[in-house]
């Protein structure tokens, strides 16, 4: 696939959730490689791109000030992020749930980017009362 074509869009994939308790460190790692082997052939294929892991630290900035992190609830603590190149939302979702860490308690929200400009009188993902 040629991810330069005008009918592929890119999608931001956003790791959530923490390992299943009952894992052993042995079980886990194994995810992780199969993780890597899987992501890796799919960056090759041009149906990703890499990210990164997010380190558990953080800060959040708001008009109120900064406090420190993380923030979401532990179930929902995010891990990294990456990127998915597809023709459509629903082929993004497709390709992720090949994940191989879905087995083993994680879960990946997945978003596209949007590529426009922000402007007061749209509807986005930040105005009050509207969620896309």
């Amino acid at each position: 696939m040629n991810d330069s074509s005008p009918s592929t869009a890119e999608y931001l994939v956003i790791s959530r959730g923490q390992w299943h308790e009952d894992l052993t460190s042995d079980e886990i790692q194994a995810a992780i490689d199969a993780f890597y082997d899987w992501h890796g052939q799919l960056v090759a294929a041009g149906r990703m791109r890499v990210g990164q892991r997010l380190a558990r630290a953080g800060k959040r900035v708001s008009a109120r000030g900064v406090i420190d992190g993380p923030f979401a609830e532990s179930k929902e603590i995010v891990g990294g992020y990456w990127f998915i190149v597809a023709e459509s939302l629903d082929a993004a979702a497709e390709l992720a749930a090949g994940n191989p860490c879905l087995a083993c308690g994680l879960s990946f929200e997945i978003r596209p980017i949007e590529t426009a400009r922000a402007s007061a009188d749209a509807i986005t993902s930040e105005t009050p009362g509207h969620s896309d």
